[in-house]
């Protein structure tokens, strides 16, 4: 899994699964869900993501060894 933060965008990105995307659906007007070829979530892209969350901090909970 790998978050991206794009600041000139205001764009964050949460990739789930580096496979490909076949398919990129519209959540709601500022959130996308890339699907993979069997409908698998792969990433997750939010806009206007530092009015939606706090984009400076960031905690990870649970890494796996």
């Amino acid at each position: 899994m790998k978050v991206c933060y794009f600041s000139d965008t205001d764009t964050l990105y949460i990739e789930i699964d580096g496979g490909a995307v076949s398919e990129t659906r519209d959540l709601d007007q500022d959130t996308t869900l890339d699907l993979d070829d069997r409908g698998r979530i792969c990433g997750i892209t939010l806009e206007h993501a530092s009015q939606r969350t706090d984009v400076s901090r960031l905690i990870v909970e649970g890494m796996a060894a």
